[in-house]
């Protein structure tokens, strides 16, 4: 190509409307993402870089009628269905105090039929703490510790705080909710907008949660200075071996207009919904060497029936667990 056409070439280009130019090129990328994790948390060789901290349960779901009108999932034939899950914090911090002000995850994979999979990844604040990858990205960055003083820089996170509004609900939420008292009193959320695809092709957005059957309970205030570093796991394991922990999968109906690619923006609290099975946890394990450790629990592995919109964060969540996995599969 001659020098003419090179220059007409950058000119067009330079023309294109923004939405073309960030079209073309991502705004971060998921190696970025992870580097970023590894440099704020440390590399912890082996393991998971985001929600490292976490423990392994099996149990069971099974869907109802209802949800069968709206998604010809295997997942709602009726049928048990096998659950591999895992419960974590959300950082990449193995000794993080599980009475900490962060987010809690519970991830799902369902063993479907002849080998099909259906994965959830799911956390318990109502809404994700950004609306792209970029803000995920310059969150964690501003996380990163001082040398100096072992932690984040106070004027970082402030310009972080001002620069980026779609963070604000989920940080909102988290300091004004005390924690759970246990992973089985607490409610965990879907987070992003999904299509439920039924016998007839028809399409409807939802977003789902799981509602814990006993109730959701939190930390006191006294509880948080005094509750034990790592009493999570030992709260679920002594719990499911006593008696089964269950959870109600309520899924929300979208109506026009309500949000479908943006996590951070809950939908109206008058919204239809309805139940769409029940989740059973039948017992709980450290994770080390357990069934879920080597799970990569991507949320964009859906079976016939349900499908991903447009979401950047959803979308962007798949690669990076994949870069994350690789790493970990090859003992990095």
């Amino acid at each position: 190509m001659n020098r003419r056409k090179i220059k007409l070439a950058a000119a067009c280009i330079m023309a294109l409307p923004p939405v073309f130019l960030q079209a073309a090129e991502p705004e971060v990328t998921a190696p970025e993402v992870v580097q970023a994790l590894e440099g704020t948390f440390g590399v912890h060789q082996g393991q998971r870089r985001n929600h490292i901290k976490g423990s392994c349960a099996i149990g069971e779901f099974v869907g109802t009628s209802e949800a069968a009108g709206y998604s010809r999932s295997i997942l709602f034939t009726g049928k048990v269905v096998p659950v591999i899950a895992r419960f974590s914090l959300a950082g990449g911090n193995p000794k993080a105090p599980d009475a900490a002000r962060s987010a809690r995850g519970m991830a799902l994979q369902f063993k479907l039929p002849q080998g099909q999979l259906q994965q959830m990844s799911m956390l318990n604040t109502p809404m994700f703490g950004a609306s792209s990858p970029r803000t995920f990205l310059d969150l964690t960055l501003a996380q990163r510790p001082d040398p100096a003083t072992g932690k984040p820089d106070p004027e970082s996170l402030s310009a972080f705080k001002a620069s980026h509004p779609d963070n604000h609900a989920q940080a909102q939420y988290l300091a004004s909710h005390n924690p759970p008292d246990s992973y089985t009193h607490s409610a965990f959320f879907g987070i992003h907008t999904f299509k439920f695809i039924n016998a007839q092709d028809k399409v409807t957005p939802v977003r789902w949660r799981f509602v814990p059957q006993e109730g959701e309970k939190s930390l006191s205030n006294e509880a948080l200075k005094t509750a034990d570093a790592d009493f999570l796991e030992k709260a679920l394991i002594d719990s499911t071996a006593q008696k089964p922990a269950r959870w109600d999968m309520l899924v929300t109906i979208g109506q026009p207009g309500d949000p479908q690619d943006d996590p951070t923006q809950p939908w109206p609290a008058q919204r239809p919904e309805f139940k769409a099975g029940t989740l059973t946890i039948t017992s709980a394990s450290p994770q080390k060497a357990s069934m879920c450790e080597s799970i990569n629990f991507d949320p964009m592995v859906m079976a016939d029936g349900i499908a991903p919109t447009n979401d950047p964060v959803l979308r962007f969540r798949s690669q990076a667990y994949a870069v994350s996995f690789g790493k970990r599969l090859s003992g990095q």
